[in-house]
């Protein structure tokens, strides 16, 4: 398995784009994935400077229903003409909004409708290939994100907490699983505990944004300590595991965990690409 990093809000390649936004492409023998769409057409950029041919995908899983995640969407669907879109039908039939720098939309204004053939909805979990399994996580032992404060969906004329029913885990493999997290707005160790593991299945590696924010002079997010119990708690649950991070997971929130799991924990950026 071979993954590239279309589209994070970090780079280290001025011949590449950068946004507030995340698109991972994935590549086994068996398929061709992207892992959500960014915000723009950014992705399809930096995917023609990487070499990588956008027409050959098989399938897109969108993670949750944020601008930064589906808002390259109408643009691929005009580039690749056979790709399924997975992900929660509640991810496009509702408004979503946040307060961080004033209230302001945060969802997407286009009409799926002409595309409908495409798209495949999943309730609560699906199975697709056989090793490709998407699901909601479903634990509540952990704590959520702090940030999640200060995201919202509308319901009638009002807002109210979004309690991200949209949102989707992905998973790929058998036994070493690959499990992409999204924004992880449901909490990464909560994520991680609805995931049934055996002595024969394991997950080899965590993939996505951690929603861990930096607090600063305005906004208070999770403390020192407990990004600190966070990191701890992974490396005695999941002591294996390679866990790569990057978009809204804060620079000082990965320099903290980095402090619990050593060489288990990388930084992604835009045109960062591993082989797994």
């Amino acid at each position: 398995m071979k993954i590239t990093v279309l589209a994070d809000n970090r780079k280290f390649d001025d011949t590449l784009e950068s946004e507030h936004g995340l698109c991972i492409y994935l590549e086994t023998e068996n398929y061709k994935c992207l892992l959500d769409t960014g915000a723009s057409d950014v992705f399809i950029t930096n995917a023609e400077k990487l070499g990588i041919d956008l027409n050959e995908v098989d399938f897109v899983f969108i993670s949750h229903g944020h601008a930064d995640h589906i808002g390259g969407l109408p643009e691929f669907l005009t580039v690749n003409v056979k790709a399924k879109i997975v992900l929660s039908e509640n991810a496009i039939n509702q408004s979503f909004f946040s307060t961080r720098n004033g209230l302001h939309p945060i969802n997407i204004d286009f009409d799926f409708s002409p595309y409908a053939e495409r798209f495949v909805f999943v309730d609560s979990e699906m199975v697709i290939r056989d090793e490709i399994r998407v699901f909601s996580a479903t634990e509540n032992k952990y704590p959520l994100p702090k940030a999640n404060a200060a995201l919202f969906k509308q319901r009638g004329n009002g807002l109210l907490s979004d309690d991200f029913n949209h949102e989707l885990v992905i998973s790929f493999g058998t036994d070493n699983l690959f499990v992409y997290t999204g924004c992880a707005h449901r909490g990464l160790l909560n994520i991680l505990s609805s995931i049934l593991l055996s002595p024969t299945k394991k997950i080899g590696t965590v993939m996505g944004g951690f929603h861990l924010s930096d607090s600063n002079a305005t906004q208070r997010f999770e403390t020192e300590a407990e990004i600190e119990n966070i990191g701890s708690e992974l490396k005695k649950i999941y002591p294996d595991t390679l866990f790569i991070t990057g978009h809204c997971s804060g620079e000082n929130a990965f320099k903290l965990l980095k402090t619990k799991l050593g060489e288990h924990i990388d930084l992604f950026y835009t045109g960062y690409s591993q082989v797994i």
